[in-house]
């Protein structure tokens, strides 16, 4: 750090957000996820690592909510080949079924996708746990939003009656969604069903779901609450600031908080080109001010995920750009509900 200059341009050679450390340097570690097996409409979020990774560079480092971030050391691991090449191969077997909606099932071929999918649970479970057990703060980058099972396992083992702060579009709650197991738009239900860690799981943003979805929510004794897009947006129209609802969001929460962010939780503006967009949903400055509030309130948070970044094939680096944004935001206000980075 004596020799680095937070001002200057990120070298070429350089690591996430153009910083110097190395895993073992860094407070933060980020693991890159490139994996989308079960993804049922636009795809490319396999390539959402790098694309953070490329746009990061472009991020200044000095942030006025909170303060250097940086200076405690953010490192992403390298992409995992072995991961690149499961979802190489559950993509293929996977498309078939996808097109048909789930109607038109190869047995074979499903439970060899679900079976990837469990390797690649099993890596992120491990990798997440070895940088936790070593005392860093680990966030996944994905993927689709099926990757960070394993991180958000590793966390709730090491912090009992854990607290899901869930940004998203959509509810996640659907039970093997076209007969995926650990399906993008399961992973909340198997949260739910696999994790009894997890006590609490708090949705924001949520305005595209199904009803069975909906069954799940009231029927779950308070386990989930879930803040629909459509009531936080017609209370805001009859004057609620956004202030008053982001403290009953994080009133709902238990002292220990990870965060799992679909980047289309925001509005679709900020991210044109991931899977399944929907109009609604956050600006960037209300996802911001719902950081803020968690460490107004005196929550800690211990671990994240981001996923969902896709360029789509369009070759556009805005999604790419707004997510490494989002990412420092929430690396940024992780250190400072841990007190280890001032505004």
């Amino acid at each position: 750090m004596a020799k680095f200059d937070p001002n200057a341009a990120a070298m070429p050679d350089s690591g996430v957000f153009g910083l110097p450390f190395t895993p073992e340097e860094a407070k933060v570690v980020l693991v890159p996820v490139p994996f989308e097996a079960t993804t049922s409409y636009g795809g490319g979020t396999a390539d959402g690592p790098a694309e953070i990774l490329e746009a990061s560079k472009q991020v200044d480092l000095f942030d006025l909510d909170t303060g250097r971030p940086y200076e405690v050391g953010i490192s992403m691991l390298a992409e995992p080949a072995e991961v690149r090449a499961w979802n190489d191969e559950g993509k293929q077997l996977a498309e078939p079924i996808v097109a048909s909606g789930g109607l038109e099932v190869d047995a074979a071929a499903l439970a060899q996708v679900n079976a990837l999918s469990e390797k690649m649970n099993d890596w992120v479970y491990r990798t997440s746990k070895h940088w936790i057990d070593a005392g860093k703060i680990v966030g996944v980058v994905g993927g689709d939003h099926s990757t960070p099972f394993g991180c958000i396992k590793a966390h709730s083992e090491k912090y009992p009656n854990l607290g899901v702060l869930h940004l998203d579009a959509h509810a996640d709650l659907r039970d093997a969604y076209e007969g995926f197991t650990w399906s993008h738009a399961s992973i909340m239900f198997n949260v739910v069903k696999h994790l009894p860690g997890v006590r609490k799981l708090v949705q924001v943003g949520i305005r595209d779901f199904g009803e069975a979805e909906y069954s799940m929510i009231r029927e779950s004794e308070g386990r989930i609450h879930t803040f629909f897009d459509a009531r936080l947006a017609r209370a805001r129209l009859d004057g609620m600031p956004w202030r008053e609802q982001v403290d009953s969001i994080v009133a709902e929460l238990p002292q220990h908080v990870y965060l799992s962010w679909d980047i289309d939780g925001l509005e679709p503006t900020l991210c044109p080109n991931t899977g399944t967009p929907v109009p609604g949903g956050l600006s960037f400055a209300q996802a911001v001010a719902l950081l803020e509030g968690l460490v107004r309130a005196g929550k800690k948070i211990v671990g994240f995920d981001l996923n969902e970044v896709s360029a789509g094939g369009s070759g556009s680096e805005w999604d790419g750009n707004v997510g490494a944004r989002l990412l420092y935001k929430m690396i940024g206000w992780t250190l400072m509900s841990q007190g280890l980075t001032n505004r």
